[in-house]
C-alpha cells in the first residue's frame, strides 16, 4: 500500500544544481527571471541544491558517473527534507534520467526532453517537434532515448552553440549578458528551424537556461513551446495542487 504524503511543511520542488563557484556554470543566465535557478521563476517553494562536480565539462561535455552517483545521493537528500518532486538544473541529464528516478519514491524529471513523447502524441502524424539545445553536436541518441524519445517520434534538432551571445559567456565566465541581444539570437535560432522544416507542430526547450526566452519563441513561431518551466508546473499541481477545494 502507497502511504499517503506527509503534510506540506518546506519546499514543494528540488532541483538538482551546478555546483558553487565554479566558473563553467553559465551563471549569467541565472540574473534572468525564467531560469531554473532564479529565485523568482516559480510560484511555488523550492529548494535549490547545488551537486559539487557538476558543471557544463561534467554533464554536457563529458558526462561524468561521479556527477551521476553525486545527483543520485543529493535526490536522496532532497526526499529526506520533504520535496514532492525533484527536477535538475541542466536537460542534459536526460541520460541519467532512470537512474535517478530509480534513486526515490517521488517523482524525477531530470529533463524537459521528457515532455517530447507526450507532446508527439498531441500533433498531428504528419507533424515534428523542434528541439532546441545548448549544443546539438552533444545532444546524442542515448541522450534521447533515455528519456523515451524514439526513431518514431519525427523531431529535428537545432543547438544555441554557434550564437554569439551564448557563445561568449560560455567562454568567458566574466562577460556580461546582453539579454536581449541573446533572445533575438534564440528566436532566431527558432526561426530558422522552422523554416528549414515547416512541418514543425511545437518546440521543446531542452535548455534549462532557455525559459526566459520561450514567450518570444512563441510569439516569432505561433507554436507551441514547452521547457523546464512548463513542466516543473505541471508536475507540482499533480502532487500538491489543490485549486477545486470544496471544503475547508
Amino acid at each position: 500500500m502507497t502511504r499517503p504524503a506527509a503534510p506540506l511543511r518546506g519546499p514543494v520542488l528540488g532541483i538538482l544544481g551546478w555546483e558553487e563557484g565554479n566558473d563553467d556554470t553559465l551563471k549569467q543566465l541565472e540574473s534572468l527571471s525564467g531560469n531554473i535557478a532564479h529565485p523568482g521563476t516559480f510560484e511555488f517553494p523550492v529548494r535549490y541544491l547545488r551537486v559539487e562536480g557538476a558543471f557544463f565539462e561534467t554533464v554536457v561535455v563529458r558526462p561524468s558517473p561521479v556527477v551521476r552517483d553525486a545527483m543520485i545521493e543529493a535526490a536522496r537528500e532532497l526526499e529526506r527534507d520533504g520535496v514532492r518532486a525533484i527536477a535538475t538544473g541542466c536537460g542534459f541529464n536526460a541520460l541519467f534520467q532512470r537512474e535517478l528516478a530509480d534513486c526515490v519514491a517521488v517523482p524525477v524529471f531530470a529533463s524537459s526532453l521528457l515532455q517530447v513523447p507526450m507532446v508527439h502524441r498531441m500533433l498531428r502524424k504528419d507533424q515534428s517537434i523542434g528541439i532546441v539545445t545548448a549544443d546539438g553536436s552533444l545532444l546524442s541518441a542515448a541522450h534521447l532515448e533515455s528519456v523515451g524519445i524514439t526513431p518514431e517520434i519525427p523531431h529535428t534538432i537545432a543547438g544555441i552553440e554557434g550564437s554569439g551571445e551564448f557563445s561568449k559567456i560560455r567562454n568567458d565566465p566574466r562577460a556580461e549578458l546582453d539579454g536581449e541581444k541573446m533572445e533575438r539570437e534564440i528566436v532566431e535560432v527558432a526561426l530558422t528551424l522552422v523554416g528549414a522544416h515547416p512541418e514543425t507542430g511545437a518546440i521543446v526547450l531542452e535548455c534549462t537556461d532557455l525559459p526566459p526566452f520561450a514567450a518570444a519563441i512563441r510569439r516569432a513561431t505561433g507554436l507551441p513551446v514547452f521547457d523546464i518551466v512548463t513542466m516543473a508546473c505541471w508536475v507540482v499541481d499533480s502532487v500538491v495542487g489543490d485549486r477545486w477545494r470544496t471544503s475547508a
